[in-house]
């Protein structure tokens, strides 16, 4: 068989090198005219088909089932079960590589993950997938780059200086290394060289640094791999280098945080966050959370954990910001809440300010407005930009006393309207971050025995999950906007139906899980949704999740991210997109045919 054959095309991929080359050497190439049958329908095969040209069409009977072209495969199953569920005929000239039964049989047998990819439900694939990702991904943390790393800021001190003015700088900025600056010279001194001269030589704290200072600086660029670093680290017995781009130097890389990268650093993240003492530390520790996304994605961590990992350093940050600016009568009788993706726990690329304040009574207005200001101020030179639906804290619709948040629950409850729905949706994905949470139980609760029982208003709110078109037509094909440069939006399309379908069957239920897969397990438990069907809208939502947190990583400032072009999707992706968006579109039917939505 020709070596042209793409042996890294999903499912080939999974084969060992030995059984890519028995694979090659059993292959062979067919020719089919327009309108050609492939494979009877309830027939055998005797081979596994590859299309290399041209277009097969899949029917059940007269139904056009899909639409199969190059480097899409059939039929597996019609070698292990001995027929053929469907026919495959040819529409038009096409060419296909065939591998004989007894080949594809024993490739199957000897490899259950080239097993899987053809037998297991869209659940069992995506989890191969994940292990695939964790595989490819953990090989690239060492092809990062310098400048995806933490780096402390390259503040200089003159050599004459004393060890005393270190000490201080070093306190004042957070650091515990500075450059020195001696002549010609630059070298590096940290605490620790402070404290053995003082403790162990005995010296003066009037002492220059200059005798205390190292001057052999190892370097490297910003640009350079991260493998670079750690080989110069143990090459020198380093625990520090200086990173210079050329012209000057932009910082120096430890030791703690070249190992924090590869082992995951969040909770050297976190301890910056609980130690935080001033507003100025909570925003070097906020773009630290920013640069967590890409680490632990990179690390091959699963899109969930991730939305866990974020939201969890995210809160601690609020939190804090919480603790400093807002005052104490505030933080008595008051609760922080988040909401929408924070809420869920399913943010991971930072977007704007969800947030509000619940109130246990009235507090003085000046007062209030003083934190209102305070506390979004900040966020947003946090790198939190202002909510454009002004959802937050600074707006005193989403800051009030307990009281005025039960006049509107009953406000919306009874005169539902879009805007009325939407912020039902908003607030039933609170999540309390600092100050009294028994206050959001005690709301949340409230709003619950509101809508309990009202069909009809939920109903109404359930209608949302139809706002968007699924976007996969007929012969299971995506459907993509030129408009948008030949892409189709996840959240749209996947993400916001499935997250509000489940949050309309949660509130009926009068479930307090936020999460979206915590609901689905809860929705699970009681009943509602097959244990089966959970799991796979389950991996449906994680798959598409991680789409589009790859579609954000891998988009420039000011772009969404959540739009994707299919072109640039493997096959097996490809082909997962297809699946989940199959899985959506039959939630959809559920919660259609549960809420009767038809009657609209």
């Amino acid at each position: 068989m020709p070596n042209v054959f793409d042996a890294t095309n999903p499912p080939f991929d999974r084969l060992t090198s030995q059984e890519v080359e028995t694979l090659r050497a059993a292959l062979d190439i067919a020719y089919f005219r327009p309108g050609e049958t492939i494979i009877a329908q309830n027939a055998p095969a005797s081979e596994l088909f590859v299309v290399i040209k041209g277009t097969v069409e899949e029917r059940d009977g007269a139904d056009l089932q899909a639409l199969l072209g190059p480097k899409d495969s059939f039929d597996s199953r019609a070698l292990v079960h001995g027929k053929s569920g469907h026919a495959f005929v040819a529409r038009e000239e096409t060419l296909c590589y065939t591998c004989p039964k007894h080949v594809t049989l024993g490739l199957i047998q000897s490899n259950p993950r080239f097993a899987s990819f053809f037998y297991r439900e869209i659940s069992h694939k995506l989890d191969e997938l994940a292990r695939d990702e964790e595989e490819r991904r953990y090989g690239s943390l060492m092809r990062a780059r310098v400048s995806e790393l933490f780096l402390h800021p390259p503040v200089f001190i003159n050599a004459s200086d004393t060890i005393e003015a270190a000490g201080h700088l070093m306190r004042e900025i957070g650091s515990n290394a500075l450059f020195v600056r001696d002549g010609e010279r630059i070298g590096i001194i940290t605490g620790m060289n402070l404290s053995k001269a003082v403790v162990l030589r005995r010296q003066r704290i009037e002492t220059p640094v200059r005798e205390f200072a190292h001057f052999e600086v190892v370097t490297l660029r910003p640009d350079d791999f991260v493998s670079s670093a750690l080989v110069l680290m143990t090459k020198h017995n380093k625990r520090r280098l200086a990173v210079h781009d050329g012209e000057r130097y932009v910082g120096i890389l430890e030791d703690i945080d070249l190992l924090g990268f590869l082992a995951g650093s969040a909770q050297i993240v976190a301890g910056r966050i609980d130690r935080a003492s001033s507003e100025d530390e909570l925003a070097v520790a906020a773009r630290e959370i920013s640069a967590q996304v890409r680490t632990l994605r990179r690390q091959g961590v699963r899109v969930e954990v991730i939305g866990e990992v974020v939201s969890d350093l995210n809160r601690r940050l609020l939190s804090r910001l919480f603790e400093m600016v807002a005052p104490s009568e505030i933080r008595t009788s008051g609760c922080l809440v988040v909401m929408g993706s924070e809420g869920r726990g399913e943010q991971t690329v930072r977007t704007d300010q969800d947030n509000g304040l619940i109130l246990a009574g009235p507090v003085d207005k000046a007062t209030l407005d003083t934190f209102r200001t305070d506390f979004s101020t900040a966020l947003a030179d946090f790198g939190f930009p202002p909510c454009p639906g002004n959802v937050m804290v600074r707006n005193s619709a989403w800051s009030k006393p307990f009281s005025d948040y039960l006049a509107d629950f009953r406000r919306w409850v009874a005169l539902p309207d879009e805007s009325a729905h939407m912020n039902v949706a908003i607030f039933y994905d609170a999540c309390a971050v600092a100050g009294d949470e028994r206050l959001l139980t005690k709301a949340k609760t409230t709003l619950i025995d509101l809508i309990h029982g009202e069909q009809a208003y939920l109903a109404h709110f359930a209608r949302a999950v139809d706002a968007f078109p699924t976007p996969i037509g007929l012969f299971n094909k995506l459907i993509t906007s030129e408009g948008k440069g030949d892409a189709l939006d996840l959240k749209k399309g996947g993400i916001f139906p499935i997250v509000h379908g489940i949050r309309s069957l949660a509130i009926e239920h009068g479930l307090l899980e936020t999460a979206t897969d915590k609901r689905i397990a809860r929705l699970r438990d009681i009943g509602v949704l097959q244990a089966s069907f959970a799991r796979e809208l389950s991996q449906t939502f994680q798959f598409l999740l991680m789409l589009r947190l790859d579609g954000q990583l891998a988009a420039s400032a000011g772009t969404s991210g959540t739009l994707v072009r299919p072109s640039s999707l493997s096959s097996m992706e490809r082909d997962l997109l297809r699946d989940a968006f199959q899985v959506v579109k039959q939630f959809r039917e559920l919660v259609r045919h549960h809420f009767n939505l038809g009657m609209f």
